[in-house]
């Protein structure tokens, strides 16, 4: 790096367990990652995040809306209703510095 640019490492070492989607929750992420944190996303095995199918009809390929606020992390696709991806899941949180979840409230049963 030349003397005018910084080296955003700040958070290097830091272990960050991605359960978020659309902008609130990834742009936070994307900005722990930026600053060096280690970010593992979080996705549903069957669809994915959200973000990458926002298009209908058109073909699942990871539109740039899901590349702006993912940048920099590693995605692992996880059935959370699986007892062994809840194992995996439980044994990444045991590493983890920081949690940060976004989901969308239940709705209310009528």
């Amino acid at each position: 790096m030349n003397e005018s640019s910084q080296d955003l490492d700040c958070l290097a070492g830091i272990r960050v367990v991605d359960f978020t989607q659309f902008e609130a929750g990834t742009s936070c992420t994307e900005a722990l990652a930026w600053l060096g944190a280690d970010v593992v996303k979080i996705e549903n095995p069957k669809t994915g995040d959200p973000g990458r199918r926002l298009r209908p009809g058109k073909p699942d390929d990871d539109p740039w809306y899901f590349h702006m606020f993912n940048a920099n992390k590693r995605s692992l696709a996880i059935n959370l209703k699986s007892p062994r991806g809840l194992e995996v899941v439980k044994e990444l949180l045991t590493k983890a510095d920081v949690t940060v979840e976004n989901m969308a409230t239940a709705s209310p049963s009528t």
